[in-house]
């Protein structure tokens, strides 16, 4: 399964605007909403196509209520996501799965809450330590290498 997750702009409710309108709701419909993290709204899909499929079906909401899209797609990895850009570049073929993860956003976990992205390079030890403040955890986005220059435009 690929998961998709959106994460809510910090003033709005992103699942009462996703729901309370109804092009969104039918594209949701099929589908069992979760919440991963605080003004979340996550969904499992059958693959990486259906996915992309439904951020571009949802795009006029995504542009105007959500942060970030992130996929996880277990054939690239089963503990990072994948930005909506570079999980649309490996299913149109333009990046490898192996190609993936250089360039990372690492957004730090505290309260369930999703805090302050960094961007980072994987450096031959790995990702390196989230040290913008203290969280619980770390989530790991791979990114495309425009999305790493310029940063916000996820």
């Amino acid at each position: 399964m690929t998961q998709v997750c959106l994460v809510g702009a910090d003033d709005v409710d992103l699942r009462y605007e996703l729901l309370s309108r109804e092009t969104a709701r039918a594209a949701l419909a099929t589908y069992d909403l979760r919440e991963p993290f605080v003004n979340s709204v996550a969904v499992d899909t059958v693959s990486l196509g259906a996915a992309v499929s439904l951020l571009n079906d949802l795009n006029w909401y995504l542009v105007r209520f959500v942060d970030s899209a992130f996929v996880r797609e277990p054939s690239v990895s089963t503990d990072e996501w994948l930005s909506r850009d570079l999980a649309s570049a490996v299913r149109d073929g333009d990046l490898s799965p192996e190609a993936t993860g250089r360039y990372l956003r690492v957004y730090g976990l505290a309260d369930d809450r999703l805090v302050e992205p960094m961007n980072a390079t994987r450096t031959d030890s790995g990702v390196p330590e989230y040290d913008r403040r203290s969280v619980d955890d770390t989530v790991v986005v791979r990114v495309t290498e425009a999305e790493f220059d310029h940063p916000g435009r996820e």
